[in-house]
C-alpha cells in the first residue's frame, strides 16, 4: 500500500479490506456517517453490506464511475455499479483503503485540500471541533468530493477519539489541533494546557491502541525560545518562554515517549510562522493585511523590532508531504526558511503594498505602537538541513506569495463570523467559545 508521495511513496501493511457503511450517532453529531473497513478474513462477521470497495486497474472509488447525481451524503447508502464490470456483490472485495485523520488548523486546511485533489485513492478524514478561528469556507472547494470527510469533535474527549479509532481504519494521523494564539495564552495558560497537552495525550494514546503506522505531530519553532544568534537544530534544548510554546513542548514530550517506550512510529515537526490564504486574522500578517484594508492602523507590540520568519503555505504542505514520504519515525524536523524580517518592517512592507506609498512619515500614520507582550521573544532562528536532505526546500518567495495573500483578504475576511475581533490590539475572544458554525 502507498501513501501520498510524488514518485513511489511509502509503503504500508498489505491487507485485503472490505467496507460497510451505515449511521452511527456520537456526541457530536445525531447521525455521523462513518465508513468502516475490516480484514477480508473476519467479513463473515459482518454480513450485508450497502457499499464494497473494490480492485480494479485504475484503484478508484467505484462509485468516481456511476453517472449519477450521488451526493458525498448519500452515495456511500448504495451499491455500486460499473459498465463493462461485475458488480461488487457479485465478485470478492479485495480494494485496499488508507484512511487519514486530519485535525484541522490553518496549516491544516491546506493539506487537506492538497491531499483530497491530488490522491483520489485516498480517504481523508478531516475532524474539527469547529472552535472559533475554524472556518469549513476554507474547506469548501473538497467538501464534496467523494474521498473527503468531515467529523465534527474534540480531541479533549477521550471516549469520543477511542470510539473514533475503534470505527475508522486510520493509518496515519496528523495532528495540527491546537489552541496557538501566544498573546491569549497569557491570560488562558490553563485552558491552553488542557488542550495542547492533555488533548494531544488523548490521540496519540488511542492511535497507539489502534496500532495506527504514523503519527505526526506538529509542534513549533517557539519551543526552542527567542535567540538573537544562535541557530537552532533538533538538538537544541527547549526553552520556551509564554504558556503557548510550554504547552507544545510538554505535548512533545507526551509524543515522544511513546517512540521511547512502544517504538510507535511518532514524528514531530517543528515549523516557522507560516502565512497565506485561510489563516484567521488574529495571527500578525492577515492583521496587518485586514487593518489596512479597512483603513484601520497596524498594531505593533513594543518596540516591532522582533523579528519573525515567514513560510507560505503552499511550501508547508510540501513539507508535510515530504515528511510523510521520507520522515523516519521518532525523529524531529524543523520546517524552516532563511527570509526573515521584523514586525515593523512587515508593517511597512504591508503599508506600501495597500496604501501604495514609499514615504517613511506615511508609513508611520499607518502604525500603532501599543503595549508589549508580557514576552516577546526577538528571533526563532532554526536549521532546516535536515528537512533538506529529505529533499525539501521552501520555493515561494515572499513577494509572489504576499500579494496571494493580500488579494485573499480583500474576498474572504468574513469567512469567519467574529472577524471583526480579532484586529484587536489584544484578544477579546475567550478560547473555547461556542459560535454556531463558521
Amino acid at each position: 500500500m502507498k501513501i501520498p508521495g510524488k514518485e513511489n511513496g511509502l509503503s504500508f501493511r498489505n491487507a485485503e479490506h472490505i467496507g460497510k457503511v451505515y449511521r452511527k450517532s456520537t456526541p457530536t453529531s445525531s447521525a455521523c456517517m462513518y465508513l468502516f473497513l475490516q480484514s477480508k478474513t473476519s467479513a463473515a462477521r459482518r454480513v450485508a453490506s450497502n457499499l464494497y470497495f473494490c480492485s480494479d486497474h485504475s484503484n478508484r472509488f467505484l462509485a468516481r464511475r456511476q453517472a449519477s447525481s450521488l451526493t458525498v451524503r448519500n452515495h456511500y447508502r448504495q451499491g455500486v455499479n460499473t459498465a463493462g464490470k461485475k458488480s461488487p456483490r457479485e465478485r470478492s472485495a479485495t480494494y485496499i483503503i488508507v484512511k487519514y485523520v486530519f485535525l484541522l488548523s490553518y496549516s491544516a486546511s491546506h493539506v487537506v485540500v492538497s491531499l483530497v485533489k491530488n490522491y483520489p485513492n485516498y480517504l481523508i478524514i478531516n475532524l474539527d471541533k469547529l472552535d472559533y478561528c475554524a472556518s469549513l469556507k476554507n474547506l469548501e472547494t473538497v467538501s464534496e468530493k467523494e474521498n473527503y470527510k468531515f467529523i465534527q469533535g474534540d480531541i479533549c474527549e477521550p471516549d469520543f477519539i477511542k470510539q473514533l479509532f475503534e470505527t475508522e481504519k486510520i493509518d496515519i494521523v496528523l495532528h495540527f489541533a491546537a489552541q496557538t494564539h501566544v498573546d491569549l495564552s497569557f491570560w488562558h495558560a490553563l485552558e491552553f494546557t488542557y488542550v495542547n497537552v492533555y488533548g494531544t495525550n488523548v490521540l496519540v494514546a488511542a492511535a497507539h491502541e489502534a496500532n495506527v503506522e504514523k503519527f505526526v505531530y506538529v509542534s513549533t519553532d517557539e519551543v526552542y525560545g527567542g535567540s538573537t544568534d544562535e541557530e537552532f537544530d533538533e538538538s537544541s534544548p527547549k526553552r520556551p518562554t509564554n504558556p503557548y510554546a510550554s504547552s507544545k513542548a510538554a505535548a512533545e514530550c507526551f509524543v515522544q515517549s511513546y517512540w521511547e517506550r512502544y517504538q510507535f512510529p511518532v514524528v514531530i515537526t517543528r515549523s516557522s510562522n507560516v502565512y497565506g490564504p485561510h489563516q484567521y486574522p488574529e495571527k500578525v500578517i492577515p492583521k496587518f493585511i485586514s487593518l489596512l484594508q479597512q483603513n484601520r492602523k497596524c498594531c505593533i507590540h513594543g518596540s516591532g523590532l522582533q523579528r519573525r520568519n515567514f513560510l507560505y503555505a503552499t511550501d508547508v504542505v510540501e513539507a508535510f508531504l515530504t515528511v510523510l514520504k521520507e520522515g523516519k519515525p521518532g525523529e524531529i524536523y524543523n520546517i524552516g526558511t532563511n527570509f526573515e524580517m521584523s514586525i515593523a518592517q512587515l508593517a511597512k512592507e504591508l503599508i506600501h503594498l495597500i496604501k501604495k506609498t514609499s514615504s517613511e512619515s506615511e508609513m508611520e500614520h499607518w502604525m500603532d505602537y501599543v503595549k508589549d507582550r508580557p514576552t516577546n521573544d526577538l528571533r526563532y532562528p532554526m536549521n532546516s538541513e535536515k528537512m533538506h536532505n529529505l529533499g525539501w526546500r521552501p520555493k515561494v518567495p515572499w513577494k509572489e506569495g504576499i500579494k496571494k495573500t493580500i488579494e485573499w483578504y480583500k474576498e474572504n475576511f468574513h469567512n469567519w463570523k467574529n472577524s471583526e475581533k480579532a484586529l484587536e490590539p489584544f484578544p477579546v475572544t475567550e478560547p473555547f467559545a461556542q459560535l454556531s458554525g463558521p
